[in-house]
């Protein structure tokens, strides 16, 4: 019996859509988006939004952006001579500080002209600044005083919900119990959960079914072994 031929599956991402109603509020991030709300009453003018791959971090960001009409700039980008013009903005989002290609000088004088000119900065990091590498002192110093917080790994509630929020963006239509096998099988990241979304929708295009509870399955199998064979 012949194998029933694939179609063409043309990978095609879809662009993130980091508005604040698509920011799923949950109790593992509702005390990180209840600070992103409490702005411009913070403590501090500098806040530090840590969270794991995936978590949402950039959304959070997105949405303070957006809200604080602030500049956003990955950490490298941060140079001695641009530290002016970056802080005359009124407010900036730095993001992935904790790169080793970051300018470790550059950083701590955007710190300082921030605070001397009431610029917030908000930082979205992976890890808290303890654990950056950081060879200046300094900078180490004032991150430490600097408010933080964290964005815990997904509960049950909001790795389903995501996962039913990624399969509607593709126009997917996929039952419940498809959803509560994935979500009990994969990792507690969302972006673990993307992922596999990606592949599913893939999957199912080159089949030209429906995805079902068996073609998960091997989805899952097949990403196992690819994240183990890495």
């Amino acid at each position: 019996m012949r194998d029933t031929p694939k179609q063409l599956a043309f990978d095609l991402p879809l662009a993130p859509r980091f508005d604040r109603e698509d920011f799923l509020v949950s109790p593992s991030n509702e005390q990180a988006y209840g600070m992103i709300e409490r702005w411009p009453d913070w403590p501090d003018t500098v806040l530090v939004l840590q969270g794991p791959r995936g978590s949402g971090k950039s959304h959070l960001g997105a949405i303070w952006a957006a809200e604080s009409k602030a500049w956003t700039v990955d950490s490298f980008e941060v140079t001695p001579g641009r530290v002016s013009h970056l802080v005359s903005n009124g407010a900036i989002l730095v993001e992935d500080p904790d790169r080793s290609d970051r300018d470790e000088a550059a950083l701590f004088h955007l710190l300082n002209h921030a605070r001397e000119r009431r610029t917030f900065v908000l930082m979205t990091a992976s890890s808290p600044p303890d654990q950056w590498n950081l060879r200046t002192p300094d900078l180490l110093s004032r991150l430490r005083l600097a408010p933080s917080v964290l964005i815990e790994p997904p509960d049950d509630a909001l790795l389903r919900a995501v996962l039913v929020k990624l399969f509607v963006d593709r126009q997917l239509v996929v039952d419940t119990t498809v959803v509560d096998y994935i979500a009990l099988r994969i990792e507690r990241s969302l972006a673990r959960a993307a992922e596999i979304v990606v592949a599913l929708d893939r999957e199912a295009l080159s089949r030209g079914r429906r995805i079902s509870r068996p073609m998960a399955a091997a989805v899952l199998e097949t990403v196992e072994e690819e994240g183990e064979g890495s």
